[in-house]
């Protein structure tokens, strides 16, 4: 059993390879960087979102200021969605 051709002891040696050139530290050190910029990505992702409704509320309520027969149409239209 392994992933593709390549078999389980031949990771180990791959993996005892690495750590031999980079030590654990580096290694470590890398992990923690890549977790970090994971998280920071995750909520770049997030934050887009969040503004990205709170736009379009925002030009929906105007919308609805402006023209208050749009108000009816988009109530309508939450009720076919």
């Amino acid at each position: 059993m392994g992933i593709g051709n390549v078999g389980w002891v031949q990771l180990l040696i791959v993996l005892a390879i690495i750590v031999l050139l980079f030590g654990t530290k580096k290694l470590r050190n890398i992990g923690s960087d890549l977790g970090s910029a994971v998280k920071g990505f995750k909520k770049a992702v997030k934050d887009e979102d969040k503004t990205e409704t709170t736009t379009q509320e925002k030009i929906s309520e105007q919308d609805n200021a402006t023209n208050p027969a749009a108000d009816k149409t988009a109530a309508q239209d939450k009720d076919k969605v």
